[in-house]
């Protein structure tokens, strides 16, 4: 992975001190339900979906927690850079050093859903300027190469 700054990668309450400071920096909230949906998240080594995350809260609370409610949570930390979306899947992985803005390039497995995130400034930089050159304003660039893992391979 390239970077071109200091790269620090968070886990367990270091990566949930850092979403949070994150999040609040924004100028947004860190709620009890945001503290909940992050932490569920980032147990998750795989993209996890919006609706595996409501049911697995709803038995751990025991009430139902709406998947409507933790798209709009999931929304919120891909917006603030705490998670990662894999759009061709419709599924989320917690981002592990939300202080870093990196675009979102995928190695995707068809076979096993493992989603490597790779962070590449130059193909970063790359993809912004061809879109930019074309007059376009890219928000939020998201790559996704689909095929197999080293495992499944």
């Amino acid at each position: 992975m390239a970077h071109d700054h200091a790269h620090l990668e968070h886990s367990g309450e270091t990566l949930l001190e850092a979403a949070r400071e994150a999040l609040t920096s924004s100028g947004e909230q860190w709620t009890g339900m945001r503290e909940t949906v992050f932490s569920e998240l980032a147990q998750h080594e795989r993209p996890v979906s919006a609706y595996d995350i409501a049911d697995n809260l709803s038995r751990a609370r025991g009430k139902r927690v709406a998947p409507n409610s933790v798209y709009r949570i999931l929304d919120l930390f891909v917006a603030n850079n705490l998670a990662l979306r894999v759009e061709s899947s419709n599924a989320y992985l917690a981002n592990t050093h939300p202080g870093c803005q990196h675009d979102c390039i995928f190695l995707v497995c068809d076979e096993c859903g493992e989603a490597t995130h790779i962070d590449d400034e130059a193909v970063s930089k790359t993809v912004r300027g061809l879109a930019n050159d074309r007059g376009f304003k890219p928000e939020r660039p998201v790559l996704e190469i689909r095929g197999l893992c080293r495992a499944c391979a």
